[in-house]
């Protein structure tokens, strides 16, 4: 009989980690007081939440006009922070759908921040759809529902009405997801409560969760089924998104390129915001066995193939406008670049494709205070690519006389800070109250976390054979 040694990676929790350790440490948060810096962070949240809710309710009295648009930048602020949000909310669905269908078992520390994560920018991104609709009241018109006005009915043409559709599907697909895989967990505060308050909460929400052999197989199996469901969601929401802009006849915005162009920023937008929050994450909750290295490295590596899709993407845009022979599509992109928002243009070119080059060295992308200020780097640039795409294609049409300079107003900022007040406030009440790693799925990859494995060479039997 021989042994045959091999390595394999770094072990994903850290530590030398019971299983009763790993409930201990993930639940202390949760059935703990509220911690000084913990009631600061949410206070600070709070109070820019109501300064925005102000900014937005101002806007939605006395119509959007209180914005700094005209009449030939029609769409600015509003659809940018719009198209943003919705890309950050894209690597939740990721990490929990497709790395799951992959067998990627680096994910079970990070999928459940990343999938509230998705929640939380999804409902921030459907604030600017009530915003620019300028009428909120009037919302429901974008919904196929039986009414009084004789022939009202959606548009089914307008990709604003398949932003509707996509996002609702999109924000009802996750939150089952996120939900469902919170069930165990919760059944585990359950049996630690101490008070029947607690006890009977997440008791209700547990869904009578007995932990069985049966239970864990169906809970398996719906695993499984939503992220079959859920991984077109992550090439169709940005497609559908990205059409806004490709289905009209704008230069610089009527382009084929978009929908697989979109769906890279959005991946690489939204893994650099969970790499934001999980890094301050796991040293507010003293979480670093469970999001080691080893997970941040990977999100890195994941930033750095996106970064580089979206920079090819970037060149694309700009042999296609020269390749077509279209002079006003040429100077679209010669306008981006050399034109009165070349600022923007250049900031975009910098955060999105030479910062994620960087970590192509492990020294950096294994660096916590580098890769934190890289992913905030990355979130800036994203701002700034959807910004550069809007105004930058509207500011200068067919007519030089109705050229046009964009300037935010403060309500223009005021509505984005509101969409800040709102994440950050959902999250710090999720991070305190739910479980912020999955305790279930961490236990189950713990009996792989050594670094060496021994297989055993038998010789087969006439019985092993048959």
């Amino acid at each position: 009989m021989s042994h045959v040694v091999s390595p394999i990676r770094e072990k994903l929790v850290t530590g030398g980690k019971s299983y009763s350790d790993v409930t201990h440490d993930i639940c202390k948060q949760v059935e703990g007081e509220p911690t000084k810096e913990w009631k600061i962070a949410f206070g600070i949240s709070v109070l820019v939440f109501i300064y925005g809710a102000y900014c937005l309710f101002y806007t939605w009295w006395q119509g959007i006009g209180v914005w700094g648009l005209n009449k030939t930048v029609g769409w600015a602020w509003d659809i940018t922070n719009f198209v943003w949000w919705v890309g950050i909310g894209h690597a939740g669905t990721l990490i929990s759908a497709v790395l799951l269908l992959f067998r990627q078992k680096w994910r079970t520390s990070i999928n459940r921040s990343a999938e509230a994560m998705t929640i939380f920018a999804v409902l921030c991104a459907a604030s600017f759809i009530l915003a620019h609709m300028g009428r909120p009241w009037l919302a429901h018109w974008a919904l196929p529902l039986p009414n009084a006005f004789g022939s009202l009915w959606v548009n089914f043409n307008s990709p604003l009405v398949w932003d509707v559709f996509a996002i609702s599907t999109y924000l009802s697909v996750s939150l089952l997801f996120w939900y469902m895989g919170l069930v165990p967990d919760l059944a585990t505060i359950r049996d630690r409560a101490t008070t029947a308050g607690r006890k009977f909460w997440y008791g209700f929400f547990s869904l009578g969760w007995t932990g069985s052999s049966k239970t864990w197989a169906r809970y398996e199996y719906m695993s499984l089924i939503l992220a079959g469901i859920s991984t077109p969601l992550v090439l169709s929401v940005h497609t559908i998104v990205s059409m806004d802009f490709a289905t009209s006849v704008i230069p610089g915005w009527h382009t084929t390129i978009f929908p697989p162009y979109f769906v890279a920023g959005a991946i690489f937008s939204g893994f650099a915001m969970v790499q934001t929050l999980l890094l301050i994450t796991r040293v507010v909750f003293k979480l670093e066995d469970y999001i080691t290295i080893e997970h941040i490295e990977m999100m890195n590596i994941v930033i750095t193939v996106t970064g580089s899709v979206v920079g090819i993407a970037y060149l694309t845009e700009f042999f296609i406008a020269w390749y077509s022979g279209v002079e006003y599509e040429s100077y679209a992109f010669i306008n981006r670049a050399t034109g009165p928002y070349w600022w923007a243009y250049w900031m975009m070119m910098t955060c999105n494709v030479i910062s994620p080059q960087l970590f192509w060295s492990k020294a950096i992308r294994t660096n916590l205070m580098v890769s934190f200020f890289l992913s905030i780097v990355v979130n800036v640039g994203m701002w700034f690519e959807r910004f550069v795409i809007i105004v930058t294609s509207l500011h200068r049409d067919y007519l030089p006389s109705s050229w046009a300079m964009f300037s935010p107003t403060m309500y223009d900022i005021g509505d984005y800070i509101f969409s800040f007040g709102l994440f950050f406030t959902l999250f710090f009440l999720f991070a305190k109250y739910l479980p912020v790693v999955n305790m279930a799925e961490v236990k189950s990859v713990m009996k792989g976390v050594s670094t060496e494995f021994t297989i055993k060479r038998i010789k087969p039997t006439k019985k092993t054979e048959e």
